[in-house]
């Protein structure tokens, strides 16, 4: 199966030796709002991409482990070092560590299972990817993180995604940058595309829909993409834009709801529940389905709703 599939096309914006901040889109998302409830301890993130920077200080205390499934590195299947940066970028975003220094992620206790499927160029090939996803399964990750795609639909990935999804995973795909703004027009990327993950657009830090970001109806929902500072290659940061960007704080935010909402109905929810327990903690923009899903993810809007009604005055009874 040699046909190729890559990173969604991404840009680098700048690239920073040192900082020291909560990024703009973590706390767009409501994250640290949540972090005296949960910060993702105990779950554990699948991420399909280039690998992970291994040594990176605000990463190398949530790398669980991983697997190499690329040509990099003669095979080895033990060695999945980033070469790319775009693996690393992701992973910051979704569990940087809280230590006063560099960034935070939105699940900064969350463990990172790094899967390379990608190569140093930021391309694989399908079967790579197939076969890191039966890895996830194997392993029993919560969340499959995926900021790749490609125009096929192949159906030995669909399926794989449907067994991930039948093991109770969770599967966040980026919808992909093949958007010219126009909500009419209809772009398709997969994985994204598949009914079964969880397909997440972009909007800016101001929260208008980014003009990359692919519009059509299996988009369920959306993150900040543009501008995106996270982890980089050794031991750096950048600020990056795209799609890829905002499926990470998807990822992370996704951490976080399945440790509050087990925690709430004293029971572990399903896929399907999981997946309504996050659509009920977005917020409609006004734009188009086809551009935004339900909505931007804001992770506090179940407990700003619950106290607005707390605090309404019920009116008393009218006799007609």
């Amino acid at each position: 199966m040699e046909r190729k599939v890559q990173v969604i096309p991404f840009q680098v914006v700048e690239q920073v030796e040192k900082v020291n901040e909560i990024p703009k889109g973590i706390e767009m998302i409501q994250a640290p709002k949540t972090w005296n409830q949960t910060k993702g301890e105990g779950i554990t993130i699948a991420i399909l991409d280039t690998g992970c920077d291994l040594t990176h200080p605000d990463l190398k205390e949530r790398i669980a482990g991983g697997r190499n499934f690329t040509n990099d590195d003669n095979g080895n299947p033990d060695v999945y070092r980033d070469y790319n940066g775009h693996g690393t970028h992701v992973a910051g975003t979704i569990a940087a560590i809280q230590n006063n220094s560099g960034v935070v992620g939105a699940a900064p206790e969350a463990n990172l299972l790094i899967i390379k499927v990608l190569d140093k160029n930021g391309s694989g090939q399908y079967e790579w990817i197939i076969n890191g996803i039966y890895y996830a399964i194997e392993q029993k990750a919560d969340i499959i993180s995926m900021s790749l795609g490609g125009p096929e639909d192949v159906p030995e990935l669909h399926e794989a995604i449907q067994e991930a999804v039948a093991n109770n995973i969770l599967v966040v795909c980026a919808a992909g940058n093949g958007g010219d703004g126009n909500a009419s027009t209809d772009e398709f990327d997969y994985p994204g595309s598949y009914n079964e993950v969880i397909s997440v657009g972009a909007v800016d830090l101001a929260r208008s829909p980014s003009r990359f970001s692919n519009s059509n109806n299996e988009v369920d929902l959306v993150a900040p993409g543009e501008k995106i500072l996270s982890t980089y290659l050794n031991g750096k940061y950048a600020v990056l834009s795209g799609t890829s960007m905002a499926t990470p704080h998807v990822s992370g935010a996704m951490a976080l709801v399945k440790n509050l909402a087990n925690k709430s109905f004293e029971r572990k929810l399903t896929e399907l529940e999981l997946y309504a327990q996050l659509i009920k903690r977005t917020v409609p923009l006004g734009n188009s389905p086809k551009l935004e899903g339900n909505g931007i993810v804001y992770l506090t809007v179940t407990d700003q709703l619950s106290e607005i009604l707390n605090n309404q005055v019920v009116p008393e009874e009218v006799k007609l």
